[in-house]
């Protein structure tokens, strides 16, 4: 009998549309009922390996405007750590709240909650209204999910009051063999990619371009300075890319001389190795060290020639926000998301206020950002960043490393793909960029 996954991988997985919806899917979960199970454990200390299961669970009711994926590979983001840490706060609360909103939104209200917010692979079945996807179509899901009921959200989809974020506020993640989106949350896939290809920039990549590029976040430009933390991590080396393919000059802060290698595959050519320099931003748990920033900013200004900043790209959070701010020039921009290091960020107000700076808060993309961030990798602009791959079983070991930074670059997972390497439907294309997505990959 024909499966889903030789559907899948045939030159024609349109024979997707024959096949009936499986009535459950393996997944990765989180339970409701460990939800405290990490109470007084510090943060660095909670083991994702504990937290994450691998169970088989219903696939959802497809209900309009949606579709069902069967999902060849997906990777880990920083939210699939805090989901399983259970920080800041358990996800549980926002499916319970999205539970409250409208019948349909019920079913993603469980004492279970289907994690991942990256996804490639085919459509395997669509809902009531949607005529732009059809089983069989190859695609990546960007992870934006909004009702679009309220005009809030029409000129900018990241302001709809229901927006949130898919497998993370919302069940029927992409860390499964099945996954339940919206169907506007669907792009073609990446012809020249493999399947834990495609799935690694979803999340990051879109991330770091409303971050960095839109006119909604710092909106560079060519010539502009731009320090990024974590250059070669899983935001940071997209935004490398972005300023080098951008024409800015990135000063990229690593924590490893083999983390600036990949800065330096990317084009960057001003590396900082915090690590290798020993930057100790704060004396102890309550006191920053301004002499600290002040040696950064010297050690910037001597990579650029006499330049600070004029943006700052920012997602460690509270360990660096002190000197992000005050090593931006004046007038700069401070762009933040994500707070890794701690959300409580304090900084001396006077480099603000008296330098003319703005901080300028960014989240994810909204619909056009992950588009045209889509289509930059579609088009070989760039590059993919995936440095290793684990199969679904040991999901819990990837979320692992990416929360004690052992990685660099994205880290995937392979979900109905059976091994690495699947998914190329545009061989020369993926020929000429070879070279780049090795490189950029650290292999």
């Amino acid at each position: 009998m024909t499966t889903i996954l030789d559907a899948a991988l045939s030159d024609s997985p349109a024979d997707v549309a024959g096949l009936p919806v499986p009535e459950s899917t393996r997944a990765i979960t989180v339970h409701r009922d460990e939800a405290e199970m990490f109470e007084g454990v510090p943060s660095r200390d909670k083991d994702p390996r504990k937290s994450l299961h691998l169970d088989e669970v219903p696939v959802p009711e497809l209900g309009p405007g949606e579709a069902l994926i069967a999902v060849m590979a997906s990777s880990i983001n920083y939210n699939t750590v805090w989901t399983s840490i259970f920080e800041p706060v358990s996800t549980f609360g926002f499916l319970e709240r999205y539970g409250r909103t409208n019948p349909l939104a019920q079913r993603h209200d469980l004492p279970y909650h289907v994690i991942g917010s990256d996804a490639a692979g085919i459509v395997l079945r669509v809902g009531p209204g949607v005529h732009a996807w059809k089983p069989g179509d190859a695609v990546v899901a960007h992870c934006l999910s909004v009702e679009l009921e309220s005009p809030m959200g029409h000129n900018d989809t990241m302001l709809d009051p229901e927006q949130r974020i898919w497998g993370f506020e919302t069940n029927f993640g992409g860390l499964a063999d099945v996954a339940l989106v919206k169907a506007n949350q669907l792009l073609p896939k990446p012809a020249h990619l493999t399947w834990e290809e495609a799935a690694a920039p979803g999340l990051v990549n879109s991330t770091a371009y409303r971050q960095l590029v839109s006119r909604n976040g710092a909106g560079m430009k060519q010539g502009d300075v731009v320090l990024i933390w974590g250059a070669s991590g899983g935001l940071g080396s997209y935004a490398t890319q972005y300023a080098v393919n951008g024409g800015a000059i990135p000063v990229c802060v690593v924590s490893s001389e083999e983390k600036a290698d990949l800065c330096r595959a990317m084009g960057a050519e001003l590396v900082i190795d915090r690590r290798a320099e020993d930057y100790r931003f704060w004396k102890d748990d309550t006191t920053q060290d301004p002499k600290e920033w002040q040696r950064l900013g010297r050690r910037i200004r001597e990579l650029t020639g006499g330049d600070d900043p004029d943006i700052v790209f920012e997602h460690p959070g509270r360990e660096t926000f002190g000197a992000s701010v005050y090593v931006t020039r004046k007038g700069g921009t401070i762009v933040t998301c994500a707070s890794t290091s701690g959300f409580m960020h304090e900084y001396d107000n006077r480099y603000l206020w008296m330098n003319l700076k703005r901080i300028v808060g960014s989240h994810f993309a909204n619909y056009r950002e992950a588009y045209e961030a889509n289509r930059l990798i579609s088009r070989g602009l760039i590059h993919p960043t995936l440095s290793k791959t684990f199969t679904l079983p040991d999901a819990g070991a990837a979320a692992y490393e990416v929360h004690r930074n052992l990685h660099q670059g994205k880290v995937g997972v392979l979900c109905l793909a059976p091994e690495a390497g699947l998914g190329v439907t545009d061989p020369e294309m993926r020929e000429r960029h070879l070279p780049d997505i090795t490189r950029f990959a650290g292999a």
